[in-house]
Order: structure tokens, then C-alpha cells, then sequence
């Protein structure tokens, strides 16, 4: 009865553990997408970040929702949208997010920016935030 009642509350605790995981994570992603979503409004406009959104959802089968989780595939479909305007955006939404976590003045970002690309960086960022 005793192990019975041992596995029950360690199963309650891992269980409850895991879904505050997975909340922060979630969390993070949303954070991350809100980002994304309000940069490209600010600099292509509501109609035309619906069509990047489209785009991306019918060529990439990936939807708003799913952006920050998986970044890579954002990243590829951008580039391939805009093509080098797409290196403009993805500084501004890294801009955008190291600020929105507080984490780098102006000059790191600059040094952060030329030693990895836009995906590692918001991997990285997830990781640590």
C-alpha cells in the first residue's frame, strides 16, 4: 500500500513537473512568435505578412503557430520569399527579441549578429530565457 501510494505522488510530481516544462516552453514560443508576427507587420504591412503567412503555409506546411518551434523552416521560407531581404528582417526580429528579454545593449547584438545565424540565435535564446 505504502509503494502503491510512493509511485502515485512520484508519478503526480513527474507529471506535473513535465507540464510546467512543456507551459515555459510554450510559453517562449508564443513569445518568440508574437515577435516575429509584430516585426513583419511593422515592416511589410498587415495584407502583406498575411501572404508571407500564406506562403509559408503552402509551400512549407507551416503554420503562424507554429513558427517558433520550428524556426528553421521559417528561416528557409523567408529566405527563399525574400531573398536577401529576408537577412534585414531576421536582424530586426533578433533586435526585436534580445530587447524584448533585456539581455544585450546594442553593442553585443552587433558582435552576437556576425558570429552565428538567425536560427541558432533564437534557439539559443529559447534555451536560456
Amino acid at each position: 500500500m505504502r509503494q502503491n501510494l510512493l509511485s502515485r505522488n512520484t508519478h503526480d510530481i513527474v507529471g506535473s513537473t513535465m507540464e510546467n516544462i512543456t507551459r515555459q516552453i510554450s510559453g517562449k514560443e508564443d513569445k518568440i512568435s508574437k515577435i516575429i508576427d509584430k516585426v513583419l507587420r511593422q515592416v511589410f504591412g498587415v495584407e502583406a505578412t498575411r501572404l508571407i503567412y500564406r506562403y509559408l503555409e503552402s509551400k512549407y506546411c507551416l503554420k503562424r503557430s507554429e513558427i517558433a518551434e520550428r524556426i528553421e523552416v521559417f528561416a528557409a521560407g523567408l529566405e527563399e520569399f525574400l531573398r536577401s531581404g529576408a537577412y534585414v528582417i531576421e536582424r530586426k526580429i533578433l533586435e526585436d527579441i534580445y530587447s524584448n528579454y533585456g539581455l544585450l545593449r546594442r553593442l553585443e547584438f552587433e558582435r552576437v549578429q556576425e558570429e552565428s545565424d538567425f536560427v541558432s540565435q533564437v534557439k539559443s535564446l529559447m534555451r536560456k530565457t
